[in-house]
């Protein structure tokens, strides 16, 4: 028994490392392990060579609906569903996995990423409270970030229909639609 609890702590201490490396906030660390408030905090100083930033985290559902970051939170999500149906890892396990794939992808296209592992964290939490789901676009099939509301049959997203300003702004973050 002593041994499983020791292994537990150490899979709990391995899993908030890589967290604070991601750049997690220490209410998601708190939130996704059993290690003690004191704890997180040493090791989050100690992993990241500072301490936590503070403040409230981001609530608000609307920054997922604004252009690019809704491009950016669809393919993290599209990812996180995907692993979610192929792969038998807890859930925490599965957005640090999707995550690190988002940041792969993003590198992959010299994209700056736009969503952090704390956004990214809170928009499967959004998910899994209704807040917010996943809609087809009607003109590519993709799968995108919405409001649950949002009326399926008639939905087109960022991609098929950017804004009239779209990569008109700075060139980091900017996708090239060709």
């Amino acid at each position: 028994m002593k041994t499983k609890s020791i292994l537990t702590e150490a899979r709990q201490i391995e899993r908030a490392v890589t967290l604070i490396k991601l750049g997690a906030r220490l209410q998601v660390l708190e939130s996704e392990t059993d290690l003690s408030y004191e704890r997180l905090l040493r090791l989050y100083k100690e992993v990241a060579g500072k301490s936590p930033s503070k403040g409230q985290l981001p609530f608000s559902t609307d920054w997922f609906m604004t252009w690019q970051p809704n491009i950016h939170a669809s393919l993290f999500l599209n990812t996180h569903e995907y692993l979610n149906k192929v792969a038998e890892l807890e859930e925490i396990d599965t957005v640090i996995k999707a995550y690190q794939l988002y940041l792969e992808q993003t590198q992959a296209q010299n994209l700056e990423p736009l969503l952090s592992i704390t956004r990214a964290w809170r928009l499967v939490k959004f998910v899994d409270n209704g807040m917010l789901t996943m809609t087809k676009c009607s003109k590519c099939a993709g799968s995108f970030v919405t409001h649950p509301h949002e009326i399926a049959k008639h939905f087109v997203c960022g991609l098929c229909n950017p804004p009239a300003r779209a990569g008109k702004g700075k060139a980091s973050g900017s996708l090239q639609l060709h």
